[in-house]
């Protein structure tokens, strides 16, 4: 079983809750009276078959044709493959993306019949940040962006298997024999190996924890000095990014690790689990939330969390944290999402 992670003050709900349908089997019914009226791409499980990748058909890009401007894409002509029809219309030379990473990116969907825009994330000017993961997206993004290069255009269009089922999306106005097409931008990819990037920053207070600035994906040191803990919290840059600052009502995609003050002993670490933790800023103890916000995308925090501001003396059953203690974490930040 996969270990929760301990910063959370309570299990989270999920941060993307529309909710779609890949296999024309299940009943997404159900899911859909409950979902966000956000037609975000992402679904419920599936357990249709991988499709085959195609070249085609796909309709024109008639405008917005550079990366990272919003795309008008004409009406689908003709009958759509009743496969997954994918092309690179601008070739990145960024991280390759593999299946359960997480991916930044803009995007637009609309349907093949009508060229009706039902999302994009251009006008929000907010990209979207998910998991290419069975059960947090739509398999036809899972199979479409596996394998393309962070820096790419990727246009492709989804048949219902892969999309919305034969339930459709109702909110989206997505019916259930809708072709989908969709242009997404990737802007970044994430996965266990990634670290902040930036700036080191000097660490010059002796009595404060030294943090290790690799940035190999690796977890970094943590040196907890022989000194009384702080009694306020720290916050401060280990490594600066260059990105936006992160809001108290943002969420955020993060690597971190988390040692005891009184025993340098880690009790949680995404390291350890490799996978990356996205969660809510309203959704952790109040250290993390108030450690976090105002620092920048790309940066590695060091925060030192006090008993009142951490667990005090009701600490999760079986962490390894005794009442009152004082928590040491690394945090990097690689998106806001």
């Amino acid at each position: 079983m996969r270990r929760r992670s301990l910063i959370l003050a309570a299990v989270p709900a999920g941060l993307v809750t529309i909710a779609g349908c890949g296999d024309d089997k299940s009943d997404s019914s159900k899911a859909s009276d409950s979902a966000s009226p956000s037609p975000s791409p992402s679904a419920s499980a599936s357990t249709a078959p991988p499709p085959k990748i195609v070249d085609g058909p796909l309709p024109e890009i008639t405008a917005g044709t550079k990366f990272g401007e919003k795309p008008t894409v004409a009406k689908g002509t003709g009958d759509p493959s009743d496969q997954l029809a994918v092309k690179t219309v601008i070739a990145g030379g960024g991280q390759t993306v593999a299946e359960n990473d997480y991916i930044q990116a803009h995007y637009l969907g609309q349907v093949w019949d009508t060229a009706k825009v039902f999302d994009n994330s251009f006008d929000r000017k907010t990209p979207l940040v998910i998991q290419l993961a069975q059960g947090s997206i739509i398999d036809g993004w899972r199979y479409a962006l596996a394998g393309r290069k962070a820096g790419s255009r990727v246009e492709f269009s989804v048949p219902p298997t892969w999309g919305y089922g034969k339930s459709g999306n109702s909110q989206a106005g997505i019916k259930g024999t809708d072709t989908l097409v969709f242009v997404v931008d990737v802007l970044g990819a994430f996965n266990a190996k990634s670290s902040a990037k930036g700036t080191d920053v000097p660490q010059d207070d002796a009595d404060l924890p030294k943090v290790g600035t690799n940035t190999d994906g690796g977890a970094p040191s943590i040196e907890i000095p022989k000194a009384d803990p702080p009694k306020k919290l720290v916050a401060n840059y280990v490594i600066e990014g260059d990105g936006d600052e992160v809001a108290a009502e943002d969420s955020v995609l993060v690597q971190y690790e988390g040692v005891l003050w009184a025993t340098g002993k880690e009790f949680d670490s995404t390291y350890g689990r490799k996978a990356l933790t996205s969660f809510g800023l309203s959704q952790v103890v109040k250290g993390w939330a108030q450690g976090l916000t105002g620092k920048k995308v790309g940066s590695r925090v060091l925060i030192v969390i006090p008993p009142d501001l951490g667990y005090g003396d009701n600490p999760p059953s079986g962490s390894g944290i005794e009442k009152d203690s004082t928590m040491v974490f690394s945090v990097d930040i690689l998106a806001k999402m």
